[in-house]
């Protein structure tokens, strides 16, 4: 009767079980998840990497010692990753989470009481593998306090990188040549995921007080809204190690969870401040940005993750002009800056949300879409600061009452 409630509550089918505490999921049809996913893609959609499983499973302690230990397995024969969203997280000091592959192969590090946050939840980056353990030991002394619900589980049908469409051999990698003098707008960009089943790209952004507030800028149409923005997932340093080399990129350097403060669809921006500053040994920059009128008018430099491969980096030698979103003509609704065609690299899903900078190192926008790909001469568009700026007025709907808090005036300011 336990194994059926269980089943209940989880509303899943289950085929085997090692033990209660087990979790199974179905192996799923990835050719059909393709098929949706190039069809979401050519509609401008952030791409999926996992499908999300919602679930409601809280500890089941044992005794070991002086401890209480929780264990729950999760299979899903498979899979290429999985990540969890705890929809409950709070732990006293002494207790720790661990999250680990069964063949003990791969690991996600500790989760202590120092990653208790404001909203409460923890979302975990994925784990490259397709049984993994979940494991909670508290000292009996704090047991009675550990307050944890694991809510969600995603099951994953492809690795960051891994592209429904055909990924461009055009992109050119930051450890390049080509991106020297760049290095600190480089290392202001990573790879996001939300929802523990979308990617994009985002950036770390400044503000006029120059005092490192860990605000962090992507498109509206990655969907990071008040409720969903604790599940993001920020991946830093996410790069090769050569250029042109082995997808060597890491996942290590990572963060979770964030508190929504603005979005505006007209200029397709989000504006969120994560829950702690990056580690200072991550080498983590703060993009400058020009939210003047003129900020735009020049040759460009888009650093991105096409289809949320390693960081790529993107040259126009041509000056941006302002335009309509998908406006061929100029200056249409003035809401975007349009990219005519790229004269190195290009973009591509993934790389949404992700910053265009001017020629002296300064954000303009952030990518809405286009059609831009290797081998075409295609434009895309960027949702332009100046008007993401003042947006609608509201505090919810725009840059200004964030990034200029202390109302200085200034509309420029430099990378740190």
């Amino acid at each position: 009767m336990r194994l059926l409630a269980v089943m209940a509550v989880l509303g899943l089918s289950f085929e085997a079980f090692s033990a209660i505490n087990t979790s199974y999921f179905q192996p799923l049809d990835v050719n059909a998840l393709h098929d949706q996913e190039v069809a979401n893609e050519k509609k401008g959609e952030a791409p999926r990497f996992a499908v999300p499983h919602k679930v409601s499973i809280k500890p089941s302690w044992e005794k070991s010692g002086t401890d209480y230990v929780w264990t729950h397995q999760v299979t899903a024969p498979n899979a290429v990753s999985l990540n969890f969203g705890f929809s409950r997280f709070n732990l006293p000091e002494g207790a720790e989470l661990n999250i680990y592959s069964a063949d003990r192969t791969q690991f996600i590090r500790s989760f202590t009481s120092e990653d208790n946050n404001v909203n409460n939840q923890l979302w975990t980056p994925v784990i490259m593998s397709d049984d993994v353990i979940i494991e909670v030991v508290a000292p009996a002394t704090v047991a009675s306090k550990v307050d944890i619900e694991l809510g969600q589980i995603g099951q994953g049908f492809r690795t960051f990188g891994q592209s429904t469409l055909k990924a461009g051999s055009c992109n050119i990698d930051v450890a390049c040549n080509e991106s020297k003098g760049w290095e600190k707008e480089v290392n202001s960009v990573a790879v996001i995921s939300t929802g523990g089943s979308a990617f994009c790209t985002g950036f770390m952004v400044n503000n006029t007080s120059n005092d490192k507030t860990p605000y962090f800028m992507t498109a509206a149409h990655c969907r990071i809204t008040a409720s969903t923005a604790p599940s993001l997932v920020t991946y830093w340093n996410y790069q090769t190690s050569k250029c042109g080399g082995s997808r060597d990129g890491k996942m290590t350097d990572f963060q979770t969870g964030s508190v929504h403060l603005a979005s505006g669809a007209k200029s397709d921006f989000t504006l969120v401040k994560l829950n702690s500053q990056p580690k200072a040994e991550w080498g983590v920059h703060y993009a400058g940005w020009d939210a003047t009128t003129t900020g735009h008018d020049s040759p460009a430099v888009a650093i991105h993750h096409p289809n949320v491969d390693e960081k790529s980096i993107s040259f126009e030698n041509q000056n941006a002009v302002i335009s309509s979103y998908g406006g061929q003509s100029s200056p249409g609704d003035n809401t975007h800056v349009r990219i005519i065609d790229w004269d190195k690299g290009t973009t591509e899903p993934g790389s949404s949300g992700s910053p265009l900078f001017n020629k002296d190192h300064r954000v303009v926008g952030q990518l809405h879409g286009g059609g831009a790909a290797c081998g075409n001469d295609l434009s895309d568009y960027y949702g332009r600061l100046n008007t993401s700026w003042k947006g609608d007025g509201t505090k919810g709907g725009s840059l200004k009452d964030h990034l200029d808090a202390a109302n200085t005036g200034t509309m420029i300011t430099d990378t740190i």
